[in-house]
């Protein structure tokens, strides 16, 4: 197999669900630290990989995947079972519609909250809290009687919605209110091969 190649920054939640998904997946891959904060993603050559500027990006000998969902679903499907991503049409719509959460309440709330108070970034803190909670109250009522997101099992779905809700305190944003939510954030961590976020 073709060595893969993660360009990435640690600290970066998008990132690090793909790394979580390659550690789970037990694949070796190569990690080129591109510094967004200053400027390394907006270079022709990095443009040249993604033409958005962003990371994380995915190289598999010929094939460059980008953005985390994107590869998300590349990795479950080249390299996965229908464990991480079903093959069914209902299994499958289960997952993006977690995916469609961490793309938009999470990121949006959690995420920008995080980048607000991290990393001093001009997003209202308030309304990120605002924008998120739809996401976490969906999350919530989901984990209340289920023990995973989008099967009775971890798939992407939960990889997805992890790092962000995992490190909504970093945004200021409790998690007290969301006690089946906490619970699934540790059985996320006790999933054989997960890594911390840096390492």
């Amino acid at each position: 197999m073709t060595a893969l190649k993660l360009y990435e920054l640690d600290r970066s939640g998008n990132c690090y669900k793909v790394r979580l998904l390659l550690a789970m997946l037990d694949l070796p891959y190569e990690r080129i630290t591109i510094d967004t904060t200053a400027g390394e993603s907006q270079t022709t050559a990095f443009k040249r990989l993604n033409p958005r500027g962003q990371i994380p990006v995915l190289v598999d000998g010929d094939t460059v995947i980008w953005d985390s969902m994107a590869i998300l679903v590349y990795l479950a499907r080249r390299y996965g079972s229908e464990q991480w991503l079903p093959g069914d049409a209902l299994g499958e719509a289960r997952v993006m519609q977690w995916l469609a959460v961490s793309e938009n309440e999470l990121l949006y709330g959690l995420a920008r909250a995080r980048v607000t108070v991290r990393f001093s970034r001009p997003f209202n803190l308030e309304q990120c809290h605002n924008d998120a909670r739809p996401g976490l109250e969906a999350m919530e009522e989901r984990l209340l009687t289920n023990a995973w997101l989008a099967a009775d099992h971890i798939t992407i779905a939960d990889l997805a919605c992890y790092p962000y809700v995992a490190l909504a305190e970093e945004g200021r944003f409790s998690l007290e209110p969301y006690p089946a939510t906490q619970a699934w954030l540790q059985r996320v961590v006790q999933t054989p091969h997960w890594v911390p976020m840096i390492s």
